[in-house]
């Protein structure tokens, strides 16, 4: 061979190498220059933001005498608070974000696939390749271990109420972030429904498998406290289908067919003097006090109002047959506060409105003895919507007299419990049900009612959790707070050293992914 053919060839390889070695520290210096994580969800967990994942040089892992065949695909390095997946044949980001869930700061699936592809240079779509490796932001060193938050029961509650499937998801997530934008301090959000339905992981002989829904209660009840919220956990106590459906020997007792009683063709209602039934629920609540939760709320602490009374059968008729239906429930609730007020979370019940009227028929059914409850609570919550108020001091149209009716149930209320010392927090009304006038101006009427008639703060019921209207009244009350001190309301505010020692994580040991369905 000719030497200027030598020297051509080796000439051509010099520009080869060269235009190779141009492409790969482009593709180094691209892989590089990835944009940095979005902020997660729990900001104080997820502190430190993790940068782009870095790739290793190649040069430090070549020999000198390498060929282009040595050289190996770059690899992706994780980042504190993050983890390198690799991605298996047929997986998307979603089902990767799904796996990963558990283990990151994320409430949502969807909020952790947004994460993965924004880290991963805003990708645009879900579709990855087999072996390809993506950054997974915002891992946790351990599972949250959340505080509650001790406040005086005087502390000025404004709330909404979600149901737990709402509060689990991003419709819910964007209705709290608004809430607390338009001046709300607190959320009521369900643990146990009237249908039974619990919607937390919790094990015990009385629930066997269920739907879960809020699938890590301390890490919600963290986001609820980097908002800056009062985490309120509501239990519906006694009205449990579920449980009656799956222990019918838990239910009231039919006196004449001796099977499980029914209240108008309904199986709901398990007996409130069934002790069984009084553990599940305690430990339930005790659970999530110490899961975090700063206040429990029960509901339904009350016997079965409707259905044909002289057919219901309960246990207490036979172990203490000198006891009232009134008797139960303050037993009851003398237990309840017992184990949940060493936590440090507040107790507080929901009431019948109707209660302040204190009618005999009323007490008979119910058992709610407003004066004997008061003792074992920190604050009462009747619902004193306006338009339930059907029959009551010969008004035709209750709910269009939103005045009159919380001012006069406020007003018995606090004179039938004068003395307790316990909290007044009525339950308002946000829907249009039976009432024509509802509206952003309704909202304010009841309001500034309720307060000046001794109540402090307010919860806003609405089962759809449509808050349009009170969204709209919020920033108009805040306004006039202005203009006249305290008009509506005080504007508690949460200590900010309260929510940051909350926010502090304890070190537990760490748990492996979950691969299951959620």
């Amino acid at each position: 061979m000719r030497r200027s053919s030598i020297l051509t060839i080796s000439a051509v390889s010099c520009v080869l190498f060269g235009v190779a070695a141009m492409r790969l520290n482009s593709r180094f210096s691209s892989a590089q220059a990835a944009p940095s994580q979005t902020a997660p969800s729990l900001p104080a967990v997820a502190a430190a933001t993790p940068q782009a994942a870095q790739l290793k040089p190649v040069s430090e892992t070549l020999p000198t005498n390498a060929t282009l065949a040595d050289i190996p695909s770059p690899q992706l390095s994780a980042q504190p608070r993050t983890e390198i997946y690799t991605a298996k044949r047929g997986e998307g980001i979603p089902a990767v974000a799904h796996h990963y869930l558990h283990n990151t700061s994320y409430l949502t699936s969807s909020e952790l696939a947004d994460a993965i592809r924004n880290v991963n240079g805003n990708r645009p779509g879900n579709i990855l390749k087999a072996g390809e490796q993506i950054t997974i932001p915002g891992i946790l060193p351990a599972p949250i271990e959340e505080k509650t938050i001790p406040l005086a029961k005087d502390f000025e509650v404004r709330a909404i109420y979600l149901t737990g499937i709402m509060a689990a998801s991003d419709h819910g997530l964007r209705i709290i972030r608004h809430w607390r934008e338009v001046g709300g301090n607190s959320v009521v959000f369900d643990i146990k429904d009237s249908d039974g339905s619990v919607n937390i992981p919790f094990e015990h002989p009385l629930l066997g498998k269920h739907q879960v829904y809020i699938h890590d209660l301390p890490k919600f009840v963290h986001f609820l406290h980097s908002e800056n919220m009062h985490a309120i956990a509501r239990i519906a106590i006694f009205r449990d289908e579920r449980m009656v459906v799956e222990h019918p020997e838990l239910a009231v007792q039919s006196k004449r067919t001796k099977q499980a009683w029914r209240e108008n063709g309904k199986l709901v209602w398990t007996d409130p003097s069934q002790p069984k039934v009084q553990e599940f629920d305690i430990a339930l609540a005790k659970f999530v006090a110490q899961s975090g939760a700063d206040e429990i709320q029960f509901d339904y602490v009350r016997f079965p109002a409707e259905g044909d009374q002289k057919d219901a059968n309960f246990v207490f008729q036979n172990e203490h047959p000198k006891w009232q239906r009134s008797d139960v429930i303050t037993d009851f609730l003398k237990k309840a506060y017992a184990e949940i007020h060493p936590t440090g979370a507040l107790f507080s019940l929901d009431v019948f409105g109707v209660m302040a009227w204190q009618r005999p028929v009323d007490l008979s059914h119910t058992g709610q003895d407003i004066v004997g409850m008061a003792k074992y609570c920190d604050v009462l919550s009747p619902m004193i919507y306006p338009s339930h108020f059907f029959g009551m001091d010969n008004i035709e149209h209750p709910g269009d007299a939103p005045e009159h009716f919380i001012g006069e149930s406020m007003q018995r209320f606090e004179l039938i419990t004068k003395g307790s010392g316990v909290v007044i927090r009525p339950w308002l009304q946000a829907f249009r049900w039976r009432t024509k006038t509802y509206s952003p101006e309704y909202i304010k009427v009841q309001v500034a009612t309720a307060k000046e008639k001794g109540g402090i703060g307010f919860l806003f019921w609405n089962a759809a959790n449509d808050y349009s209207k009170p969204y709209v009244a919020m920033p108009e009350m805040r306004a006039a707070n202005a203009k006249e001190k305290d008009k509506f309301f005080r504007g508690d505010e949460i200590p900010e050293t309260a929510v940051k020692a909350s926010l502090t994580p304890t070190a537990v040991p760490p748990v492996p992914a979950e691969t299951g369905s959620h």
